[in-house]
């Protein structure tokens, strides 16, 4: 899907960060956009990866804009994330960034994998001002083969409402530990589970849907839910 039958553009921005320097983000705004969702990229792909591109062209769709920052690590092409007080402060940045963009639009913020979890442990830490709720696109409970919940533990500190997107196939997230630590938080969370897709939300040819399919709905899950908050 795309806005108005065509891919919409991006507008470049800088991002200034507190002793780290600066940042490249790009904004994506439809002509009648209701809402705007920060999006964090994950560890390993910045922020013009296929997915986020794809993801914002979706939102847009359904009137997100949406604001795609870098961390500076990235930014840098360096391969190892930065620490997690660097990669915060980012994200306060990128809220900062989100308010002047966008005055009067209600903000949400998140992102995809690490992105998300960082944006929760900035809100952990002190509450992201002008943020209404946060968007888990595949939040990474635990790694691979080591299932646990302690990545978790501060989403109990966060005190705006939640949307965590989930696949069946994430091995990032088992789902018999994610639905426990979402029921823990009572109405504040809300879990949107893909049926077949992965971390990545792919799914097999076999799941009767496709991964176009699947990112529709996931922009949509998100600008639905972001109407109630």
């Amino acid at each position: 899907m795309a806005v108005g039958g065509t891919r919409a553009s991006a507008r470049d921005l800088r991002i200034a960060i507190e002793h780290a320097g600066e940042v490249s983000a790009l904004l994506l705004r439809p002509p009648k956009a209701e809402t705007l969702l920060m999006l964090a990229h994950g560890a390993g792909a910045g922020m013009r990866h296929p997915f986020l591109e794809t993801l914002a062209q979706e939102l847009a769709a359904f009137q997100v804009t949406t604001l795609r920052y870098q961390f500076p690590y990235m930014e840098h092409r360096r391969k190892i994330p930065d620490v997690p007080s660097v990669l915060t402060a980012t994200v306060r940045a990128a809220v900062r960034t989100a308010t002047e963009q966008a005055p009067g639009l209600p903000i949400f913020a998140g992102g995809k994998s690490m992105g998300g979890r960082m944006t929760s442990q900035a809100a952990a830490q002190q509450p992201l001002d002008t943020v209404r709720g946060l968007v888990f696109v595949g939040f990474p409970l635990h790694p691979p083969a080591r299932p646990g919940t302690e990545r978790a533990e501060h989403l109990a500190r966060v005190n705006v409402p939640m949307l965590l997107l989930q696949g069946t196939r994430d091995q990032f997230a088992h789902l018999d530990l994610l639905h426990p630590v979402c029921s823990s938080l009572g109405p504040r969370a809300s879990l949107h589970v893909v049926e077949g897709a992965d971390h990545s939300f792919h799914v097999l040819k076999s799941s009767g849907t496709n991964d176009a399919k699947v990112m529709t709905e996931l922009a949509q899950t998100i600008a639905s839910w972001a109407k109630t908050v």
